[in-house]
């Protein structure tokens, strides 16, 4: 039986990390998004190994996902106050149109940069 193209768990080939192909990880080792669903966080520790798959998404035709040992991930850090205002506030600003200053109840359109009755009036919507 032929080696999948992506296994090097001693990481020669790929960068010097080991490489598993999707699905073949050993256990106990997480991505950031399946460390996030258990309630926990990377910790600041370096990257124990990789996934690497082929995709028609990325450009290079591989994408990769970064693992991290559940070991040592630490519980995510509870929100602050402060970091609550802070993100309210960044919120807002994204909601806020620059050439009427209303708030537009919804992200404004980065290709736009204003709301949408602003930009039929200046003529930039499509």
């Amino acid at each position: 039986m032929a080696r999948p193209r992506f296994w090097d768990p001693e990481g020669d080939r790929f960068g010097g990390i080991p490489t598993y192909p999707w699905r073949m990880a050993p256990a106990g080792l997480l991505t950031r998004r399946q460390l996030r669903a258990k309630g926990l966080r990377p910790n600041g520790q370096d990257v124990a190994a990789q996934i690497m798959w082929r995709s028609r998404r990325s450009t290079t035709g591989v994408r990769v996902a970064y693992l991290y040992r559940l070991t040592l991930a630490a519980p995510v850090r509870p929100m602050t106050e402060g970091r609550r205002r802070a993100l309210a506030a960044a919120n807002t600003a994204r909601r806020t149109c620059p050439a009427c200053g209303r708030d537009a109840g919804y992200v404004l359109p980065a290709h736009l940069g204003t709301c949408l009755p602003c930009s039929e009036v200046m003529g930039l919507a499509a």
